[in-house]
Formats: structure tokens, sequence, C-alpha cells
């Protein structure tokens, strides 16, 4: 099953400016709300020439979700390699999911939004191939993060709990916050660092 790469873009490739201007519309206006021909008009391209990059409006937020499932995984990689001891590279983890651009929060609010999507087969073979890739990314994730919980309580960092449950638990208490945040309200994304950082030390603690 075929998946169209992203490594393959030549130069004259509109496929960026297209999931730009899709993740705009997506996380602002909503997918549903969104017409996919408004994502053409961003672009400033024919609604018949998305079709070259995207079959369907589904198979262009299918990819906004794996980009995004890509991105937190290869931070995450990133952050827990800068700390020497398992509650190190819990601060760092928490960080790094934090430290993000207007354009990533946004990324990240659709893929909350719409998790749903991954647990029902496509008919179509590229919206699909798209899914897979996305449930094993979540599933690469989720592994992520269990083994940061069991390494800790291997080396005494953390409480002996059920380690799977504990990490569900902590990415729950990281990703429930795209749901509501929004860039420019009352509240920071340094605040809400903090706090869930601090949560997140309290929950695997002794």
């Amino acid at each position: 099953m075929a998946r169209q790469s992203q490594a393959t873009e030549g130069p004259r490739s509109k496929r960026g400016l297209i999931l730009s201007a899709a993740i705009e519309s997506f996380g602002d206006d909503g997918f549903e709300l969104t017409k996919w021909a408004s994502v053409a008009d961003k672009v400033g391209i024919g609604q018949t020439a998305l079709y070259h990059y995207f079959e369907s409006k589904v198979h262009c937020l299918l990819t906004i979700m794996s980009t995004e499932l890509e991105r937190s995984s290869e931070r995450f990689d990133q952050a827990v390699a800068e700390g020497d001891t398992p509650a190190d590279q819990l601060r760092a983890a928490v960080r790094a999911a934090f430290d993000v651009t207007p354009q990533e929060v946004l990324q990240m609010r659709i893929l909350q939004s719409h998790m749903d999507l991954l647990a029902t087969p496509r008919q179509s073979e590229r919206e699909e191939a798209e899914r897979q890739h996305a449930r094993a990314l979540v599933r690469k994730v989720e592994k992520n993060w269990t083994d940061l919980v069991e390494r800790g309580m291997a080396s005494g960092d953390f409480v002996e709990r059920d380690a799977q449950q504990t990490s569900r638990v902590l990415l729950a208490l990281v990703v429930s916050v795209w749901r509501w945040y929004r860039t420019g309200g009352p509240t920071s994304l340094e605040e809400i660092r903090d706090y869930i950082g601090d949560a997140s030390l309290r929950l695997v603690g002794p």
C-alpha cells in the first residue's frame, strides 16, 4: 500500500503550501467547516490541482496527523537524549512537548480532535496507507513514554506501578492541553509547561 513521501517533493511542489493552508483552516475553523476549495484559494491554485497531492480533504487531514506524530516522536527522542536520569528525561520530554510554534499548536489541536479517525479503515488506498502510518506512529509514541516510565521504575526514580497505565496518564496530561489552549490566551505555554511538568513528576514520584 503506497504512501506519498514528502521527501520526493520537487522544488516546484505545492504540497507544503497546501499543508500549511490546511493546518491554518482546520485548526482555526475546524475540519468540518473548512471547504476544500478554500484551501486551494489560500494557496493560489485551482481546486483540481489539489488532487495531484491529496485525493480528498480526509487524505490531507490524515497527512497532517501523521506529520504531527512524526514531529512529536522526533522531539521526544531529542529531549530524552539530553537527560542523565529518567526524572531529567521526563522533565525534558514535557518541556519539548510545549516548545512549539503557533502552526505546531494547530497541528496538535487537529491531531487530538480527530484521533477517532484512526480507528476505522478507509476505502481509499492512499487514505488507508496514511491512516496505517499514523497508527504505527501512535504506537511508537506510546511505547517511547512507556519505556521512559519503565526505566524510571527500574532505577528507583519512579514509584513501581503499572508502567503502561502510568505512561498513558502522563501522555493524557500533555496532549489534553491542545484541545483547549489558544495562542494569545490568558495562560502562557510556559505556565502550562511548568504546571504539567510538576504534575508529571508528582505522578511518578514517591
